[in-house]
């Protein structure tokens, strides 16, 4: 077994914020800017949904390559549809990641202003009911979301409702991750040393082991869930608007020992993004002579997720 110490990160209860919304902003936002990370249980997305979707991810990973390709989309970043094993590169490394996955995006009227922006969702034809699955999913993770992000402003002493101009008809994705079975001499890891691009990720998954963040004194310490609590994690965008005072921990998704090498690891993190033309500028609260501004120039969201695809390999330039 993987001997890596655990992250003390704690379990805390979504159901908390309910009856004391101050608390749980206190414990959630103190797990993020300790660690860039928090455990959620309670988080009120049904089992039974998640259940039939963890299903149907094993049926789509299950098709031929072939009908897999034919959902991927040249040119298109990985926003929709599939994007086949070894795509994706975490940021300075040299190797790509062991991995493939599938994203679905938000569905947004025709004409809507970020249709330019945000690329309508490919359907696979099998399996069945994959399209009502994973959209009923999706506004799930979205409503977990917008609960989270309000115990964020609790903590940055914001409005409780501040993140809603952000991220209403939000650029979020959620990915459904297939690590396939590897070798014992793979060249590579799962998932490379990266941070994540958006505000928060929502992940559902992590119980099987292999989930490890690089802590502030340099060690990896793994992140080891209860049964059915979901990680969340800051994202890139949100320790630049919080000008660091909430950090993006770098993450990676470790080999299984060699008794577990011929499994496959399932996961589906929720990457929340505000909307593409949202700004973000530096919060005035988190600017002070201790912790001067690091980003004096405000970049909008589409820009700063442009720039990171291009990093990571999914747009060539």
């Amino acid at each position: 077994m993987l001997d890596t110490p655990a992250a003390e990160v704690p379990t805390l209860s979504l159901k908390q914020q309910a009856t004391d919304p101050e608390g749980f902003a206190a414990a959630f936002g103190g797990s993020f800017q300790r660690f860039g990370f928090a455990i959620v249980a309670d988080h009120g997305i049904d089992q039974g949904l998640i259940d039939r979707a963890w299903r149907q991810t094993e049926d789509l990973f299950k098709l031929p390559e072939e009908e897999k390709r034919g959902y991927h989309q040249p040119g298109g970043g990985g926003a929709r549809g599939y994007t086949p094993f070894k795509t994706e590169i975490a940021k300075g490394a040299s190797v790509v990641d062991l991995k493939e996955f599938w994203h679905v995006g938000r569905e947004l009227p025709q004409g809507h202003k970020y249709a330019d922006d945000m690329a309508p969702n490919v359907w696979p034809s099998r399996p069945e009911g994959f399209r009502e699955t994973f959209l009923e999913l999706f506004a799930a993770f979205d409503t977990a979301g917008d609960k989270l992000l309000s115990a964020i402003a609790r903590y940055l002493k914001l409005e409780p409702n501040w993140f809603d101009r952000a991220v209403t008809d939000g650029n979020s994705v959620l990915r459904l991750l297939h690590y396939p079975p590897i070798p014992a001499d793979a060249e590579g890891v799962r998932a490379g040393a990266h941070e994540d691009i958006n505000l928060i990720t929502l992940l559902l998954g992590a119980e099987e082991a292999g989930l490890e963040l690089l802590d502030k004194d340099g060690r990896w310490l793994a992140i080891k869930p209860p049964e059915g609590a979901m990680v969340v994690n800051v994202g890139d965008m949100l320790q630049r608007l919080t000008n660091h005072v909430l950090p993006s921990t770098t993450h990676r998704v470790v080999n299984p020992p060699p008794e577990r090498r011929g499994h496959s690891r399932y996961s589906m993190p929720f990457f929340l993004h505000p909307a593409p033309d949202f700004l973000i500028e530096t919060l005035p609260g988190c600017i002070s002579d201790a912790n001067p501004n690091r980003y004096p120039a405000p970049i909008t969201a589409h820009d700063y997720l442009h720039e990171r695809l291009v990093e990571i390999g999914l747009i060539k330039k």
